[in-house]
């Protein structure tokens, strides 16, 4: 029994019991703007239906649970017999089931299957982040499987599956499988090239044995791994399968997992081959080829992912404001705060609205579109994910001393929201990325500004942008240290086009004041006041 003195209240509800797709505005504003009519109300109704879910109490627990409870490493079995396992509590298999379920690894074959997918991973990610990984990775092997018509065909249909089948036994007797990826070796990093993994060619054509480290192996539960090693004509793609077609383990020895910042619920492992079967995928030689679309997929999803946790990060932050009070009125109504919040809306649906638009890219794959791609994604993912962390942080300040307690869930988003930024190259690697495409292809660039270009003289602030960024890439000159700045430019430019042009007045007037014309400030919480902030901050409030 509480004691007399103990009163409870302005206590904010918890955000949970509501759709979280339809809640946000900007992101279904987006997949309406990019979809084919005759699909709207099945994907409607699908994305309606797995944003309930995600918000449900039942789900967000599974989320917290799976938070709670990491993986653990069991290597032998009782007798002493190898065994290399990774043991998940029964949360993150609910997860995983679910995601895979509402088709975030079926993206290839289905109609507007790029925009359906990345609006359910923006969606599904703010529930728990981890399960995440294995689901991008299998979406990603795709492309890199399609290389060899035959393996495309023998693995394609388990990859796509919407059956989440968690049981060790050949893929063939499974009706779905994940993927995973080992690319990363310690002397390496982000330069693949370096790997000396060794790939030594066997009797039957197309297979292999690897010998050799990878340093970070996500999702090592998986049934098969894209990795990257040496083989006699040079640095390869190779697919190797955790369970071969007899029913024996193939060998895949687990040293320790990664005691990560965060991410915590999923597993990431170092892993040793020796003498591990493969079979090749793509030509010898080739491999950073063969993995390039993999890749761009990947980064896609980072950015999804980044836009997933801001979005989470401000509906906690908008919902928490609109109940709290403080000084004899909602904290939502303080001009103050408002401004903070406001700052923070912009920028999510700024990274939503972009992420968006390059997963309809994906689905057009015209060759304008795939030129727009080869330049956005590395400037979307080096800008959108260098984002993440400060709205994080931000966001669980608005919650005061709240936001740092565990329980509301946004300690958990703030050691979240690097990550994305590191996974799949990092900063520089995005940045000299885009330098590249900027250099060698220049059909990049000119799809790019024929995107911005359609909002030229919408915004005087956007128009003055897109000359600036002109005059800059005009002096090429010691470009190399200049390459995080273009990134950045390039980014927000185009998020500024796109608002212009798709976004309510209010939220591009905002954008363009500042983070184009210059009157922001570093912080958040900086917007000029003659802005109609209050229309911002109502468009971003998830309405339960």
């Amino acid at each position: 029994m509480a004691g007399s003195t103990h009163s409870v209240n302005n206590q904010v509800p918890p955000l949970v019991g509501y759709d979280v797709f339809s809640a946000d505005r900007a992101l279904t504003a987006a997949v309406e703007r990019h979809l084919d009519p005759g699909l709207r109300d099945e994907v409607l109704g699908e994305l309606s239906a797995l944003g309930r879910t995600s918000g449900s109490a039942q789900v967000q627990e599974w989320g917290a649970q799976a938070n709670e409870n990491p993986p653990r490493l069991r290597t032998h079995d009782r007798y002493g017999h190898r065994v290399d396992e990774v043991e998940f509590h029964p949360s993150w298999h609910r997860l995983l089931g679910k995601g895979v379920s509402a088709g975030l690894t079926a993206a290839w074959d289905r109609p507007a299957g790029h925009l359906r997918r990345a609006a359910a991973f923006l969606v599904w990610t703010q529930v728990e982040a981890g399960n995440g990984c294995p689901l991008s990775m299998t979406h990603a092997a795709v492309p890199a499987l399609r290389t060899d018509p035959d393996l495309a065909a023998e693995w394609e249909p388990r990859l796509t599956s919407m059956v989440y089948d968690r049981e060790l036994r050949p893929a063939h007797l499974k009706a779905g499988a994940l993927f995973g990826m080992g690319m990363t070796e310690k002397q390496g990093g982000s330069d693949v090239r370096a790997n000396t993994t060794s790939a030594r060619p066997l009797a039957e054509d197309g297979t292999y044995e690897l010998t050799g480290h990878k340093w970070f192996c996500s999702a090592p539960m998986s049934d098969g791994f894209l990795v990257l090693a040496q083989a006699p004509g040079g640095l390869t793609c190779f697919l190797a399968p955790r369970v071969l077609a007899d029913g024996t383990r193939n060998v895949f020895l687990l040293q320790r997992l990664k005691d990560k910042l965060g991410n915590r619920s999923n597993a990431s492992a170092e892993v040793e081959f020796d003498g591990t079967w493969a079979r090749r995928v793509g030509e010898e030689g080739r491999g950073v080829r063969t993995i390039i679309e993999m890749v761009a997929a990947t980064r896609l999803d980072c950015v999804l992912g980044s836009a997933g946790l801001m979005r989470q990060a401000v509906a906690q932050a908008v919902h928490h404001c609109a109940y709290r009070e403080v000084f004899g009125g909602k904290l939502v109504d303080k001009p103050l705060m408002r401004n903070v919040l406001a700052d923070l809306a912009i920028e999510s649906e700024a990274a939503t609205t972009l992420a968006l638009r390059l997963a309809a890219a994906c689905d057009d794959g015209g060759e304008q579109e795939r030129a727009l791609l080869r330049i956005a994604v590395p400037a979307a993912k080096y800008w959108v994910t260098k984002r993440c962390p400060p709205v994080a942080v931000e966001a669980a300040e608005c919650l005061g001393g709240n936001g740092y307690v565990e329980e509301s869930g946004l300690p958990r988003l703030v050691r979240e929201s690097p990550l994305n930024s590191i996974w799949e190259g990092a900063g520089n690697v995005q940045a000299l990325d885009v330098l590249r495409a900027l250099q060698r292809e220049p059909g990049a660039f000119d799809a790019y500004l024929r995107e911005v270009g359609q909002a030229r003289g919408a915004d005087h602030r956007l128009d003055a942008a897109i000359k600036n960024l002109l005059t800059e890439l005009a002096d090429l000159e010691g470009v190399e240290g200049r390459a995080r700045r273009l990134a950045e430019r390039l980014a927000l430019v185009l998020q500024g086009s796109l608002l212009v042009r798709f976004a309510p007045p209010q939220v591009a007037d905002a954008f363009c004041a500042a983070r184009l014309g210059g009157d922001g400030g570093a912080a958040f919480g900086t917007l000029p006041p003659s802005l109609d902030l209050a229309a911002v901050v109502e468009r971003a409030r998830p309405v339960a």
